[in-house]
């Protein structure tokens, strides 16, 4: 699904240039679940935003599907990136004043989705992650693993392609991490492609490969044990 090939993103400014990502050459198959481990600044968040085509490389090769990322224009690469990619992130990014179930439905309206289909999606992928009860319920009233469920869910309802979650545990007790990790293991086990940034060592252990980093490279990888 994902190819990339010397990959590299490097900022400048007046006085600075600063490689984030250093010629990495990387590739993610379909279905796989894969785990981007490395100490704080190495280029993980990068990379992720890279694959997300949430920011463009400097230099070098990143095919998503067969697709060239570079020669895509910016309005394609919107498309392919709302049609294909779900993301979820730390801080949740819920909208405090929807409901979780405007909270997930809210995906769907960039798509043009008519009515009934977008209800249909909403409630089987709220089913699905376990948080169905609390459709009517705001943000503020959920617990921050219930909080992550709706924005596992928002990911969801889209049917992407490919799923860039970007420390999806940092902020929640060890208890409510488990559940998540538990989740997304089952996510995978049904065909969803997963990239997720961790510092955990036992999350990474979810994933059935794990990629480490060093000052923007890919130092090593390796298979989980089966």
């Amino acid at each position: 699904m994902l190819h990339m090939r010397a990959l590299s993103r490097v900022y400048r400014t007046d006085m600075v240039e600063t490689t984030a990502l250093d010629a990495i050459d990387l590739d993610i198959g379909d279905g796989e679940f894969v785990a981007i481990m490395g100490p704080s600044g190495c280029g993980k968040s990068t990379l992720l935003n890279l694959m997300g085509m949430l920011d463009l490389p400097s230099s070098g090769s990143y095919m998503f599907a067969g697709q060239e990322v570079a020669d895509l224009p910016e309005a394609k690469l919107a498309t392919v990136r709302k049609a294909s990619i779900g993301f979820i992130f730390q801080s949740f990014n819920l909208v405090d004043e929807l409901t979780v179930r405007e909270n997930v439905e809210l995906a769907l309206l960039y798509h043009d989705v008519p009515a009934a289909e977008r209800k249909r999606r909403t409630d089987e992928v709220m089913d699905r992650v376990g948080i169905a009860h609390r459709a009517r319920h705001r943000p503020s009233q959920l617990s921050g693993g219930q909080q992550q469920r709706v924005a596992v869910a928002r990911a969801l309802v889209a049917e992407p392609k490919l799923i860039l979650a970007d420390e999806p545990t940092g902020n929640l007790d060890t208890n409510h991490g488990e559940e998540v990790m538990r989740m997304l293991q089952t996510l995978n086990a049904a065909g969803s492609t997963i990239v997720m940034v961790t510092h955990s060592p036992a999350h990474a252990d979810y994933a059935s490969r794990v990629v480490n980093m060093l000052d923007g490279r890919v130092l090593q990888e390796r298979l989980r044990a089966a």
